[in-house]
């Protein structure tokens, strides 16, 4: 699931991200879905009965522009300030929600890219347009890695 606002550059990465997912063949015999979550927290009717929720989103972890992070929502909750993504908390809120409700994801990770620019503008930086190609070879063997 490819999260972010698209009006505004660099915030939109995890939907370039999954768009650039769409049509690729699924891995070996693991089935996955590509799912533009856009700006909306509201994640449970998309990941009904998935055994792994991957979310691609925009994260800012001081390094450089493009740099890619793998951690779990618990690591946001954990850490103060380290990585933070634009939706963390209306992210975490439905994840609680969810998993309150017996109906999480058996696993969630989080890939977040670093921004370089969040501004109003439909492009991305050509730093991050560059990672487009790590972002979805990262995904896809997260797809296959064991839950």
């Amino acid at each position: 699931m490819g999260i972010g606002n698209l009006l505004l550059k660099d915030e939109g990465i995890g939907v370039h991200a999954a768009h650039a997912l769409e049509g690729i063949p699924s891995p070996g015999d693991v089935e996955f879905q590509v799912v533009d979550g856009g700006t909306s927290p509201n994640l449970l009717p998309f990941v009904e009965g998935v055994d792994k929720l991957i979310i691609l989103d925009a994260a800012k972890g001081g390094g450089e522009p493009g740099a890619i992070y793998r951690f779990s929502p618990e690591a946001i909750a954990m850490e103060d300030e380290d990585i933070t993504s634009v939706h963390q908390i209306g992210l975490l809120e439905t994840l609680r929600i969810m998993k309150s409700l017996g109906r999480e994801p058996k696993k969630v990770v989080i890939v977040g890219i670093e921004p370089k620019e969040i501004d109003y503008g439909l492009e991305l930086s050509p730093e991050l347009e560059r990672k487009i190609p790590d972002i979805t070879a990262m995904v896809l063997k997260e797809i296959t890695a064991n839950p």
